[in-house]
């Protein structure tokens, strides 16, 4: 009886110092990271909170106290910035770019990244390295052949040119993430659905995009923030001020001798406030596609 009762005690005391045993290298380890990743997030914000603080106050008080809270703030900033800067316009133009650049490489990249992943012909590894070698060159490398291209097609001066090359630029990174997705899907899926008298265009429409969307919005997001922001493209191919998009139109802020920078500011909270939006709605997908991409 009395080794029966020893024997939870002798366990106890085994366990007792396990239970006071000190945090390991590894929780520091972590600790570290936490800290580290924290600072950079509160040191990436102090640029936007000063952007958003900025644009309710007068220009005066920039260009004297650049730093403080705002003491009497204005919307005057977003209403000259909107009306007088033509940012509604502007925005418009920068919104059907984008989208359209967007939906056009996505619609053709689609299809392009299915038929490689999932069919099997010759010559498949040679076009699918065609188009990943796209990725490897610079943009800034295109940009002469690419205006001498849009002049030909009578395209300069035209919003359908900006669209074209945004839609060609990103067909590349599109069929990479697109078809690294496709090779991971259940085949046994496409068979149920032919042996349900689906034809190959119906299995691929009604199977296998929906089944990567994830990749469909981290694709989106990827290519939208770019196009969103360029200054370059837009600045070569345009010359009316009216169909100039944001990244352009935030130059006019820029005088020879003196700056705006109460309106600059609004420009650019106007500017940012899409990209939070589709943040903010996109961020479920675009974690399940970079994860889903990791895990593959």
């Amino acid at each position: 009886m009395t080794a029966v009762l020893s024997e939870p005690a002798a366990l106890d005391d085994r366990a007792a110092p396990t239970a006071r045993r000190l945090p390991g290298r590894a929780f520091w380890w972590q600790a570290v990271v936490v800290l580290a990743l924290c600072g950079y997030a509160a040191v990436s914000v102090i640029p936007l909170v000063t952007m958003i603080l900025n644009s309710f106050r007068s220009h005066l008080a920039i260009a004297t106290e650049p730093w403080p809270w705002p003491v009497d703030p204005t919307l005057q900033n977003y209403v000259n910035a909107w009306t007088k800067a033509s940012f509604s316009t502007y925005t418009i133009n920068s919104l059907v770019v984008t989208i359209a650049s967007v939906a056009l490489s996505t619609v053709v990249a689609l299809p392009a990244a299915y038929a490689i992943a999932r069919w099997r012909f010759r010559g498949r590894e040679f076009v699918e390295a065609l188009f990943i070698s796209g990725l490897f060159i610079p943009f800034m490398l295109a940009i002469l052949p690419m205006f001498h291209l849009m002049d030909a097609l009578r395209l300069i001066d035209n919003p359908l040119s900006l669209v074209l090359v945004y839609a060609a630029n990103g067909i590349p990174f599109s069929i990479f993430v697109f078809a690294a997705f496709f090779r991971h899907l259940p085949a046994e899926l496409e068979e149920a659905a032919m042996i349900d008298g689906a034809g190959p265009v119906r299995s691929f429409l009604s199977v296998s995009v929906p089944l990567v969307r994830p990749a469909i919005a981290t694709v989106v997001v990827f290519r939208f923030v770019p196009i969103w922001n360029d200054f370059l493209t837009p600045l070569v191919l345009l010359r009316s001020p009216e169909k100039f998009t944001l990244g352009v139109g935030l130059s006019k802020f820029f005088g020879e001798y003196q700056t705006d920078w109460a309106s600059l500011f609004a420009g650019l909270v106007i500017a940012t406030v899409p990209l939070l939006v589709l943040f903010i709605v996109a961020t479920r997908q675009i974690i399940t596609g970079i994860t889903a991409g990791i895990g593959k």
